[in-house]
C-alpha cells in the first residue's frame, strides 16, 4: 500500500524537521519545503494527498500559495499552521481555500487527527473510478474510457490530462500549470507535445459531439460539455 504524501511548508528549520520526522515515523511520506515557492514546486512534482502550510513564510506565504493552488485544484485538502488565532485570521484562512486551521503550538496527535479526518472526508467525496464526461464514463484509476459497450484505453499522459480537464470542466485549464505539472516545464517543445495529446483526446471523445476541448489561445484549454 502506497504511503500518504504530504507537502509540509514550514520556514522554521527545527520545527519543520521535527514535524517531518514525527509524521514519517507514523507512516507518512513528507516533502518539507522551507518556503511557499518550493512547496508549490513539490505540489506540481510530487502529486501529494494533502498540504500542511505555515501561513507566515518568506518568498510566498501560505495564503498566497493556497489561493494559487485552488485555481487549479479545488479538492486537495489544505491545513494552515499559524501563530495567529483571531477570528479574522481564521476566516481569512478559509477564504483562501483552507479546509482546517491549527494554532501553534499544537500536539502531533492533534495534527495527525486533523490530517486523517480531511483525507477520509476527501476519499468519500471523490470517486475517480466513475467520472461522467458527457456520454462517456472515465475510469481515471484504470485509465479507461467507457462509451456504451465500448472501452477505449488511454495512455498515462492522456489519462492525467483528461483528469485535469474534467476537474476544471467549463473553466480554463491553465496551459503553463498543466505543462509544468505533467511535462516538467512549459517550454515550446512540451507545448507542442501537449497539443498532440489534446488532439488524441478529442478523437477518443468524438463519439459524443457535445464534448469539446477548446483551445483558449494564450491561456489554456477548456473542456465543455
Amino acid at each position: 500500500m502506497s504511503k500518504i504524501k504530504i507537502v509540509l511548508a514550514e520556514d522554521e528549520p527545527s520545527l519543520g524537521q521535527i514535524l517531518k520526522e514525527s509524521l514519517e515515523t507514523r507512516g507518512f511520506l513528507v516533502y518539507h519545503a522551507p518556503n511557499g515557492k518550493v512547496a508549490y514546486d513539490y505540489y506540481l512534482q510530487r502529486n501529494p494527498d494533502i498540504l500542511v502550510l505555515d501561513v507566515m513564510m518568506p518568498i510566498k506565504d501560505g495564503f498566497t500559495l493556497a489561493k494559487e493552488i485552488r485555481k487549479e485544484n479545488t479538492s486537495i485538502p489544505i491545513i494552515f499552521l499559524t501563530a495567529k488565532s483571531q477570528t479574522k485570521d481564521v476566516l481569512d484562512g478559509f477564504d483562501h481555500g483552507g479546509n482546517d486551521y491549527l494554532k501553534k503550538p499544537f500536539s502531533m496527535e492533534e495534527l495527525i487527527v486533523r490530517i486523517k479526518a480531511l483525507l477520509d472526508r476527501n476519499k468519500i467525496k471523490k470517486d475517480t473510478s466513475k467520472i461522467a464526461i458527457g456520454n462517456y464514463i472515465f475510469n481515471y484509476t484504470k485509465q479507461v474510457l467507457h462509451f456504451s459497450n465500448e472501452e477505449v484505453l488511454l495512455t498515462n499522459k492522456e489519462s492525467e490530462l483528461l483528469f485535469h480537464l474534467s476537474e476544471k470542466r467549463n473553466e480554463i485549464l491553465d496551459r503553463s500549470f498543466i505543462l509544468k505539472k505533467l511535462w516538467g516545464n512549459d517550454d515550446f517543445f512540451n507545448a507542442r507535445s501537449m497539443d498532440v495529446f489534446i488532439s488524441k483526446l478529442r478523437k477518443k471523445l468524438s463519439k459524443d459531439p457535445s464534448i469539446k476541448i477548446i483551445n483558449i489561445r494564450g491561456f489554456g484549454y477548456k473542456l465543455t460539455i
